[in-house]
């Protein structure tokens, strides 16, 4: 690669830090109108511009702008609600139990016990059980995701919903 090659992506770097001030306050804004939430609008500011500047090293860059940055924050948003979507339907999977009634109100209830439950989980179980049934990933890929053999994996995730169902009755109010 010669020098000028590299010189476009420093330029959009260089515009999209000064563009940084002006702009910050107007994804942040632009965010939290939509999800809110502080703590996720900061994230999902975080994560714009990181995609952002991860745009800039690009060949060739983008002409960094608000608009710009906005429209990334509009992905991030749909990205963030898309994930939240499929941790919902595995959440609910998960709680339901067999024979439960098909009331979408009790359902989502159920969920928002489960992410709780799941909160409280330590963070190995809680992610073994994420990658498993919210991510549905089979044993296999979870074991290399974690680091361990698959028979370790079969152990943990049986450790893992034992300590969710404890944990599940608990929050849950059942006995």
């Amino acid at each position: 690669m010669s020098g000028g090659e590299n010189v476009r992506p420093v330029r959009a770097e260089l515009a999209l830090l000064d563009l940084y001030d002006e702009a910050l306050p107007q994804v942040y804004g632009y965010l939290l109108a939509r999800c809110g939430r502080v703590s996720l609008a900061e994230e999902l500011t975080a994560e714009t511009l990181l995609a952002a500047v991860t745009a800039c090293r690009r060949v060739p860059p983008p002409v960094p702008s608000t608009a710009w940055l906005v429209g990334i924050a509009r992905h991030k948003l749909v990205d963030h609600w898309r994930a939240a979507e499929r941790e919902h339907r595995g959440l609910a999977a998960v709680a339901q139990e067999p024979g439960a009634d098909d009331d979408p109100w009790e359902n989502r209830i159920d969920a928002l016990v489960a992410r709780d439950v799941l909160a409280q989980l330590d963070s190995l179980h809680r992610a073994a059980l994420t990658l498993r049934y919210l991510d549905g990933l089979g044993v296999g890929e979870v074991a290399r995701l974690l680091r361990r053999t698959v028979p370790a994996t079969e152990s943990l995730l049986a450790r893992s919903r034992a300590a969710f169902r404890r944990e599940y009755r608990r929050i849950g109010g059942l006995a």
